[in-house]
């Protein structure tokens, strides 16, 4: 196993890692919406949604994959009524690599974010 780090995703806020590398596959731990340097993102679930994904693909880059290499995504939405919204914004990143997805309404998130993603992705 291998464990992936980078300065330009939140750091873990628990005793966890960004993210594991075990043969040619990565399992990332879950994104919020928090910038690089910890600051939680406020505002609707899309801007919400543009700065996980910003951190997907940053703790991607580290393991050497991408999100044209994930090929499963679960996501975590603090309210399905926001579901379209976040389904248009997921779509700008994953339009024509459509991964294995899942999508789960749960009662709360860290920091009372709105969405939370992991991913799972080939490693080049």
């Amino acid at each position: 196993m291998k464990i992936v780090s980078t300065s330009q995703a939140p750091a873990a806020i628990g005793p966890y890692s960004q993210g594991i590398i075990v043969n040619n596959l990565f399992y990332s731990s879950g994104q919020i919406p928090l910038t690089a340097e910890g600051e939680m993102i406020s505002g609707e679930i899309e801007a919400q949604t543009h700065q996980v994904f910003k951190n997907l693909k940053a703790v991607l880059e580290e393991a050497g994959a991408s999100l044209e290499s994930v090929v499963k995504a679960t996501v975590f939405l603090q309210d399905m009524n926001h579901f379209s919204s976040f389904n248009e914004v997921y779509g700008q990143y994953f339009s024509t690599h459509k991964p294995a997805r899942s999508c789960v309404e749960v009662a709360r998130l860290p920091k009372d974010a709105l969405v939370e993603i992991e991913v799972i992705a080939l490693v080049k």
